[in-house]
């Protein structure tokens, strides 16, 4: 790892100068980058200044995930089939509920279906294997028997449920251990040639905000990633099919988070599509005085914005209609 990381410097206005950069093939362009380093103040300075290597992870057009090109903002919708998740615990925990909201997802603009079947909010209990698979297989069977055509991505830490579910026809597997959780979740990943998305957390959902700690909450994020990147790439998953979360709220403080959204870009120089997980969650309801979570759309879609405006590609969001509208109104101000 170089002792130098850089952030780019992301701006959407139309009027481009000669030269500008566009990043990963998207809707935004930079010029110049943030160099920064765990031993000196950070520094601006031209993008020729990046490594060949390292701009190349920048500027090159992210491939296809789940079949969906990543030249647009993308929605994936959350469906927690459980009765203990912070926001719609209990809400879609029935069968029929679980089914009825997928093609809801569907109708308001969702252009990704993730599904979970264990709660990861603070102070979660661990949902055996056999429960996970009863909470999630059958929603995504009868999703596909229906005619259900948007990918759809599986939420667990543990292999045999992603297994399961991605042997009735889900396509992603998306863990918030990045794959440290359980040793044979790679080779499932692989072995169904599905995408990953890799999320950074500090501890398991029973201990993660009890005091987490970092030297530099961005740095080290960064870092961790990184390592899981590659791990993924050993066991065979092509980075192009990789996607990254910097996992905001799992071991993280209201500043944590903050100073990872402000340096969102930075994370585009590993070269993988990025994901954002910000919809409802606790610190939206402090900063923006919203004590009950199905209160806090609007501060989550200002987030979702904000990331968007630095290139992120896919939002996890619960409230699809909403976003989608402010997303569409966004882009028709570029």
């Amino acid at each position: 790892m170089s002792a130098f990381y850089y952030r780019p410097i992301v701006q959407t206005d139309r009027n481009r100068p000669a030269g500008a950069l566009v990043l990963a093939g998207g809707w935004s362009w930079f010029t110049h980058v943030e160099r920064l380093s765990r031993d000196t103040k950070p520094e601006v300075v031209p993008a020729a200044a990046v490594p060949e290597a390292e701009l190349r992870h920048f500027v090159s057009r992210r491939r296809l995930v789940c079949g969906l090109s990543m030249d647009a903002p993308r929605i994936m919708g959350i469906l927690n089939a459980t009765p203990d998740s912070f926001s719609d615990g209990g809400l879609h925990n029935s069968f029929d509920g679980a089914v009825k909201r997928g093609f809801e997802m569907a109708e308001n603009g969702a252009d990704i279906f993730d599904i979970g079947g264990e709660s990861t909010r603070p102070g979660a209990a661990f949902v055996p294997s056999d429960e996970e698979i009863a909470r999630t297989v059958p929603v995504i069977e009868a999703l596909r028997a229906g005619g259900f055509d948007l990918p759809i991505s599986i939420d667990t830490r543990k292999a045999d449920v992603a297994d399961a579910a991605l042997s009735v026809g889900a396509d992603m597997f998306n863990d918030v251990t990045a794959f440290t959780y359980d040793e044979a979740s790679a080779g499932v990943a692989a072995k169904h040639g599905a995408s990953a998305c890799l999320m950074h957390a500090q501890g398991d959902p029973k201990t993660m905000q009890d005091d987490p700690q970092y030297d530099d909450v961005v740095l080290d994020v960064y870092d961790h990633l990184a390592a899981r990147v590659a791990y993924a790439e050993r066991a065979g998953i092509p980075r192009g099919q990789i996607v990254v979360d910097v996992g905001i709220g799992f071991g993280k403080t209201i500043e944590h988070n903050m100073q990872l959204i402000r340096g969102m870009s930075l994370f585009h120089g590993l070269g993988c599509v990025i994901l954002l997980g910000v919809s409802r969650k606790r610190f939206i309801g402090v900063i923006g005085n919203a004590p009950e979570a199905a209160d806090r759309a609007a501060g989550s879609i200002a987030l979702g914005l904000e990331a968007v405006r630095q290139g992120v590609q896919i939002l996890r969001v619960h409230d699809i209609k909403q976003t989608k509208q402010a997303i569409n109104l966004w882009q028709a101000t570029l």
